[in-house]
């Protein structure tokens, strides 16, 4: 699914170099692709194991320190990446799987995105599972300083219908891809309760959560289209883990509905996250 563009932000800074030739090194041609390296990144496709008759495999992105990219939902600025995979051979779907990203002040506006080197995994189906993939990825992406920068790459991948053996780094991110989980179920983290309440400001959407890390706790949300940009949440800390996080019902596309929406609450607990789809309730 492409995500929306967002504008970039102006400011004034170039994109840092990568430091080092070792990055552009050969890599096995069973298991990564050759990085392709765009000013102040790089990139490449990994491949991993299977899972339910599904391949594994990651987009890995290196970036320059102070440089920075961004989610799906990119918050209030940037440019989230975008995946054309049309050029693949053997290739029913690919979906791209999200490790819990950060929040980052972009200068008088908050972002959501990764501030390090990060592997996006992704979930390949193929259209017959006894042979292999050829994966063909055309990828857009920013790479942000104090200014954005667009940035692209061309990569290519031969994965065996057996897979390869992941890398550290794709196994590490897949473990901070969020675990689905229901409203109110669960131990830590989990969201207590999602509500939509009428204030004296107008409608917000106010939320509950139980963290294990309540300093470090944040929380996003989406709406069920890339048409809504639900603002990023205030955040206030109680006793016990507990933590109320609150927005103002704004970004909402023209004649929807946000009552009855089935809205993606992503809860970042440090190195733990959870994914909830769910309405609001009303109070």
């Amino acid at each position: 699914m492409l995500a929306r563009l967002r504008p970039l932000l102006l400011c004034s800074l170039a994109a840092m170099p990568l430091a080092g030739p070792a990055l552009l090194g050969s890599a096995l041609a069973s298991e990564m692709s050759d990085w392709s390296a765009p000013e102040g990144t790089a990139a490449r496709l990994v491949a991993g194991g299977t899972e339910g008759g599904a391949l594994i495999g990651g987009v890995e992105i290196r970036l320059s320190p102070g440089l920075k990219t961004y989610w799906r939902y990119p918050g209030d600025s940037g440019v989230p990446p975008q995946f054309d995979w049309s050029g693949s051979q053997n290739v029913e779907d690919v979906e791209v799987l999200w490790p819990a990203p950060v929040r980052f002040d972009d200068g008088g506006s908050f972002s959501i995105g990764y501030k390090t080197d990060v592997v996006l995994p992704l979930r390949i189906t193929p259209k017959d599972p006894s042979k292999a993939v050829e994966l063909k990825l055309n990828l857009d992406f920013a790479v942000c300083g104090k200014i954005c920068q667009p940035a692209s790459a061309a990569l290519g991948l031969a994965v065996p219908s057996g897979g390869g053996a992941p890398s550290a780094a794709l196994t590490q991110a897949l473990a901070r891809v969020p675990h689905r989980a229901a409203l109110g179920a669960g131990g830590e983290p989990r969201i207590a309760t999602a509500l939509l309440q009428d204030g004296k400001d107008g409608a917000a959407i106010r939320l509950v959560a139980q963290v294990g890390d309540a300093n470090n706790a944040d929380l996003f949300v989406e709406g069920p289209g890339d048409d809504w940009a639900l603002p990023l949440p205030a955040r206030e800390t109680g006793p016990d883990g507990r933590v109320t996080f609150t927005l103002p019902v704004d970004g909402v596309p023209k004649g929807a509905d946000i009552g009855t929406a089935q809205l993606r609450f992503t809860l970042v607990d440090g190195d733990r996250a959870i994914e909830v789809h769910a309405p609001l309730s009303h109070h």
